[in-house]
Formats: structure tokens, C-alpha cells, sequence
């Protein structure tokens, strides 16, 4: 089973709670709070490695959730930070959100990113100490994290992508030029995923990639047509493999067109890809004959090398041909992108929803970040609320709604009569 595509949930750490301790000790009358801060809630962290070549291991581990932060403690102890919980993922994953959007692309091995933030620890009570209001009574809850919906991809990163019908030899030349060791046998789709190989020639090295064999509607999603060209679009070069003798009655020519009109239908974008092209099977009846009818349709678009790759013949020829050809190309670079952020950021915004007659609902995020301060069964917690609603604008917009004496208006959690 081989999976570069999947849907995973993540959550950061909510935060942990602030604390509304008062403190007392022998002889220390009216000391005052001191209730510490809750801490914050762990990251949901994101490593790429090569250790990793496939996203099997999310098959079977879907849920990923950071610790929790610590409440906070008497004399201003503050509570323990959340673990962190690290995903690790193949070099090469680009992370999406649910509508699409890409959140981080995990190019280069060991990159770490930080896709989910722990929520940030409530304060506690020593904090909302003033002149007038000497031992409050109240403390700010951790804000509370979501969990998302994130969706992996996998694109292999190599320099060179090998492309081809199944069974044109592209898993036996990676395993002649490299240290690979892709199955290798006679019927198609032997090679069900990516197959990478490091290729050393004289001073350079190259990173090349086996795609698995691509059939007449890869581009529409036959077979597992998606899947396999997803991995072209990281490649620098592409090496096209033709069984050159036709062995399988079919038109070498005819299969040349009709896959590379399956990548490019895929990505119109690939066409600015160079191919090399490698005729493979020269010791094969009607090689030689097809080689000729080939080199006078397609020799000056083309580099053409004649290969035989069980025998090993021609391999020098186009190791040279790659390596001339990748000198000249740019380096593989990460995907140009704007990020998105998984989660809101904090605002005091606000809207007035009128529900029914007579009653008014205030959303958005100032009725989040009051839901985390206010604690209704205390006087001053509420005072704090009302004085808050009073200098956002609140209470002028309510009135300018249709609010008037005994309106029911909702504030998330918190029903009360307009007062005018």
C-alpha cells in the first residue's frame, strides 16, 4: 500500500486556567492575590524528513493533539506549559487546509514548522488588582483551541523523474545507475509508488525518481493516474523510457505521444520541463528500424540515447546527457506561495445579529476574548464586563440596532435584560 494523499485532524494545547488565590499566611493580614498564570497550551509542530518516503503511517494515526497547559497555583506559581506535539512527515509534503489553501510546504529536510499555536494561558488574579479593587476575586481562562482538518500531499523532490509506460525498463535503469532496489519484474505496475535512487557520476550527484508506470487517462485519474503524475511536479528533468522495440505490440511512437499528452493535460506547466529521451531495448527485434522512424520525427527536438539497460549499454551516454542538461538548470526551489493561517486571530471585532423581536445576539471576536475574562458570579468580574461592552461601542451599537429597556440581548454565554 503506498498513500501520498491524506486527511489528518490536528489540535493545539488549550491553555490553562489563571488562578484566583488569595494569599494568607500567619501574621500577613490582607495579603493580597496572588494566584498565578495558567500555561500556554503545546504547538502542533511539523518536521520533514527523508526517514519517510510514503504518508502510510497516517493511514493509521489520524488525530494529533498537543498537551495541555497547567492551571496556574498559589503565590504567583505559574502553571506548566503544554507538551508540544512534532508530526513527522516526508521531505516534500506540502500541508493544506480544508478549502485548499496551502498552509506549509515541508521542503527541505529537517525543516520545522509551527502549524498550530497552543492557546495562550489565562492571567491570573493578582494581574486585575487596582486602587479601588484590592483582592479580586476572578482570573482569565486559557483560551480554548479548535481542532482542524488538514490534508497532506506528498510530491517527490528529485532532480530527475523517469517517465513511461509500465514495463519499458524505467525501475531497471534506476537500479543500474544507483543504489536503488525497486521490485523488478515482467507485467505491468510491478513499481506502486515512487522509487528514489541518489546517482553518483564522476563529481556530480543527482537525485532521481522512478515514477510509477502511466497508462492512457492517468490525467483524468485512471488507474492511479493522480497519484503517479503529483510526483512530476517536483522534478527539474524528465528522462522519458520507451520500449523502442515495440515488444509489446504497441507503436513506441504512439506511446511517446500519448503520455506525454497525459502529463501535459495533468500540468500544462510541465512543458517547460526538458526531456531526454531513452530508447531502451536496442537488442530487441524492430529496435533498430523503430530507433530510425523515431530520430526522423523527433531528432531535433529531443535528445535521443540508445539503450539496452539490462546489459548496462548506453548508460554512460546518458548519465552524461543528465548531468550536462541539470548544470543548466535552476535549482530545485520550495513552492512560491502566500501561507495561510489555520487559526483566527485575535480581534475585538464585533457584529449585532438581531434574532427575533426584541433580541440581539453580539458575536465575533471581542464576545470570545470576554467569554475568557469574565466570571459571572462575581461583582467586579461582571463590572469588568459591563465597562467593556460600554467603552467597545457595544451598548451605542445595540442601541442604534433597535435595543431599548428589557431588549433580551446575548453576549455568548451571557443572556441579560438592555438596560437604557
Amino acid at each position: 500500500m503506498f498513500i501520498d494523499k491524506v486527511k489528518i485532524y490536528i489540535k493545539a494545547g488549550n491553555g490553562g486556567n489563571g488562578s484566583a488565590s488569595l494569599h494568607t499566611e500567619k501574621y500577613v493580614p490582607n495579603g493580597g492575590p496572588d494566584g498565578g498564570d495558567g500555561g500556554k497550551g503545546g504547538d502542533v509542530v511539523f518536521v520533514a524528513t527523508t526517514s519517510e518516503n510514503t504518508l502510510n503511517a497516517f493511514h493509521y494515526q489520524k488525530h494529533f493533539r498537543a498537551g495541555d497547559g497547567e492551571n496556574g497555583g498559589r503565590q504567583r506559581s505559574f502553571g506548566k506549559r503544554g507538551a508540544d506535539v512534532v508530526v513527522k512527515v516526508p521531505v516534500g509534503t506540502v500541508v493544506k487546509n480544508s478549502d485548499g489553501q496551502i498552509v506549509a510546504d515541508m521542503f527541505a529536510d529537517g525543516q520545522r514548522e509551527v502549524i498550530l499555536e497552543g492557546g495562550k494561558g489565562g492571567r491570573g488574579n493578582w494581574h486585575f488588582k487596582t486602587s479601588r479593587r484590592q483582592s479580586p476575586a476572578f482570573a482569565e481562562h486559557g483560551v480554548k483551541t479548535q481542532e482542524y482538518e488538514v490534508t497532506l500531499e506528498l510530491k517527490t523532490i528529485a532532480d530527475v523523474g523517469l517517465v513511461g509506460f509500465p514495463n519499458v525498463g524505467k525501475s531497471t535503469l534506476l537500479s543500474v545507475v544507483s543504489d536503488a532496489k525497486p521490485k523488478i519484474a515482467n507485467y505491468h505496475f510491478t513499481t506502486l509508488s515512487p522509487n528514489l535512487g541518489v546517482v553518483t557520476y564522476y563529481d556530480k550527484t543527482f537525485v532521481m525518481a522512478d515514477i510509477p508506470g502511466l497508462i492512457e487517462g492517468a490525467s483524468e485519474g485512471a488507474g492511479l493516474g493522480h497519484s503517479f503524475l503529483r510526483h512530476i511536479e517536483r522534478t527539474r528533468l524528465l528522462v522519458h523510457v520507451l520500449d523502442i522495440s515495440g515488444s509489446e505490440e504497441r507503436d513506441p511512437l504512439d506511446d511517446f505521444e500519448l503520455i506525454n499528452g497525459e502529463i501535459y493535460s495533468y500540468d500544462e506547466e510541465l512543458k517547460r520541463l526538458p526531456m531526454i529521451v531513452v530508447a531502451n531495448k536496442m537488442d530487441m527485434p524492430q529496435a533498430q528500424r523503430n530507433l530510425e522512424r523515431f530520430e526522423q520525427k523527433y531528432g531535433n527536438r529531443y535528445r535521443i540515447v540508445p539503450m539496452t539497460t539490462i546489459i548496462h549499454e548506453g548508460v554512460e551516454e546518458l548519465l552524461g546527457a543528465i548531468t550536462e542538461t541539470l548544470q543548466d538548470l535552476p535549482p530545485l526551489e520550495p513552492l512560491i506561495f502566500e501561507p495561510v493561517k489555520l487559526q483566527k486571530q485575535q480581534n475585538d471585532e464585533f457584529e449585532i445579529e438581531v434574532l427575533e423581536d426584541d433580541v440581539f445576539e453580539v458575536t465575533g471576536g471581542l464576545v470570545e476574548e470576554l467569554a475568557r475574562k469574565v466570571n459571572l458570579d462575581d461583582y467586579d468580574s461582571f463590572g469588568y464586563f459591563q465597562r467593556v461592552l460600554r467603552d467597545k461601542g457595544v451598548i451605542v451599537a445595540l442601541r442604534k440596532a433597535g435595543a431599548k429597556d428589557g431588549s433580551t440581548v446575548i453576549v455568548g454565554d451571557i443572556e441579560f435584560e438592555f438596560v437604557d
